[in-house]
């Protein structure tokens, strides 16, 4: 097997996620990804295609997904050009707080960055540009 790179694109609209979803598991399955890097990285993606729907403003989304086979890891990167976010710039909530202490907001991308092993965010033009990483052993 050689590394794999595969893309789709979606309307922005939240029945899109299960696309979306089954995409990359289709794309993942002939790597025996852990039970545990699929079920995160479909948390990733309901998390993130939710944000993008919910607040970008942009009509669809571009996911691609590159697989490396040498150290087995698949990187996600979802391209909207939706208003300019770079959600890694906010800083994460305090989860020792009670919820209702707690600002409204921000837990999707802090559990997104806790459970992947990198992710990134650029402008790129006149397009976001989030990027995750996640090992698949």
């Amino acid at each position: 097997m050689q590394n794999c790179v595969k893309e789709i694109v979606v309307d922005s609209k939240f029945e899109n996620v299960r696309a979306l979803t089954e995409f990359v598991e289709s794309a993942l399955e002939p790597y025996r990804p852990s039970m545990k890097a699929v079920t995160q990285i479909g948390v990733a993606i309901d998390e993130l295609f939710s944000n993008v729907v919910r607040y970008s403003g942009s009509s669809n989304m571009k996911l691609i997904l590159h697989v490396n086979e040498d150290v087995l890891t698949a990187k996600l990167t979802f391209i909207d050009e939706g208003v300019e976010y770079d959600p890694l710039s906010k800083a994460d909530p305090d989860v020792s707080l009670s919820a209702e202490d707690r600002e409204i907001g921000g837990l999707g991308i802090f559990l997104v960055k806790k459970i992947m092993d990198g992710v990134e965010y650029k402008r790129d033009g006149h397009k976001n540009v989030l990027t995750v990483v996640k090992k698949l052993t």
